[in-house]
């Protein structure tokens, strides 16, 4: 079972960056320029410490969230996406007139179960 996923529309253009920039990381947004958007940074980019939860590997690459944001988003799933149109952030699909959003939902009952173990 996985709490976050993503669409191949965006798995295409994370294989993109990944061949270009090497080894990436996501991390969702907390309201930090692009609102609350999933960002794309090679590895090393983004300085992660013990507030940052690991929520999964999307497209081969690890995604997180600030602990804060995740209080928030804690009884969803995610689903990365990505869609036309510029952000107004640092992340490495912007150059590409490209921008990733997240789709979300509340978690199933079984799906509360397992995370919440």
């Amino acid at each position: 079972m996985k709490r976050v996923e993503i669409t191949e529309k965006a798995a295409e253009i994370v294989k993109q960056l990944k061949a270009k920039h090497g080894d990436l990381i996501f991390h969702q947004s907390g309201g930090c320029c692009d609102g609350s958007a999933p960002m794309i940074f090679e590895k090393g980019d983004m300085y992660l410490d013990e507030s940052d939860i690991h929520l999964g590997v999307v497209e081969g690459v690890n995604f997180y969230m600030n602990q804060d944001q995740f209080e928030y988003w804690k009884h969803t799933h995610l689903t990365v996406d990505i869609t036309e149109g510029r952000g107004a952030s640092f992340s490495l699909e912007i150059p590409l007139g490209l921008r990733f959003l997240i789709h979300s939902r509340l978690l199933t009952k079984e799906e509360e179960v397992f995370f919440n173990k």
